[in-house]
């Protein structure tokens, strides 16, 4: 297995003591993990962020060998984690996508849609701005992986933002995150009471 594509890091878990095993979304791949050395090294830690942008190159002998990943930063997420909404934001918008989606299995749509997302939280200039758009990526999400969701999503006034998400929650709670290791939904109900504030 060789792989070379544009991923956006999704997870990164600790592994040894510099290590990281990282899950990365790609277009044509799919959720793909790959084992970083030197992850949490000097060189690679601003970069082994969930959120991030990198260009991924990955390789493994077998399908059953966990591959080896290497990682080139392209947009960093991390000057956006200091502001706690937009923080909460990232880190619930790539934990859904890391514990929702099938490894392996190539979602484009999403690629795509999660990107938007995450661009939009960094570069709108309040919550106001991309608060719909990550709703919006929950309810394609839904619906790309056969659950339904909702018609449509709400237009930038934020209770009704409010409102789609507590609608959302028993959803993705039910049928996306309930065999999912740890408590995903705690980082959602950590972002909605942060969004309540301001509605």
């Amino acid at each position: 297995m060789h792989v070379r594509a544009p991923a956006l890091l999704v997870a990164a878990r600790q592994h040894g003591e510099t290590a990281v095993v990282a899950r990365f979304l790609t277009a044509d791949y799919g959720l793909v993990a790959g084992y970083v050395a030197g992850g949490r090294g000097r060189n690679l830690r601003p970069v082994v962020i969930p959120g991030n942008a990198v260009d991924l190159q990955l390789s493994a002998r077998s399908d059953s060998q966990l591959p080896f990943a290497k990682v080139e930063l392209v947009q960093s997420r991390g000057p956006w984690l200091g502001e706690p909404l937009a923080a909460a934001a990232i880190g619930w918008a790539t934990a859904l996508t890391a514990s929702a989606l099938p490894e392996r299995q190539p979602y484009p749509r999403l690629y795509q849609a999660l990107a938007a997302t995450l661009d939009a939280i960094c570069h709108a200039p309040s919550a106001r701005g991309w608060a719909q758009a990550l709703v919006g990526y929950e309810i394609l999400l839904l619906r790309d992986l056969g659950y339904g969701g909702a018609d449509e999503r709400p237009q930038g006034i934020m209770e009704q933002v409010l409102d789609m998400m507590d609608a959302l929650a028993p959803s993705l709670d039910h049928y996306l995150l309930a065999g999912s290791r740890g408590d995903v939904m705690a980082a959602r109900q950590r972002l909605r009471e942060l969004l309540g504030r301001i509605a």
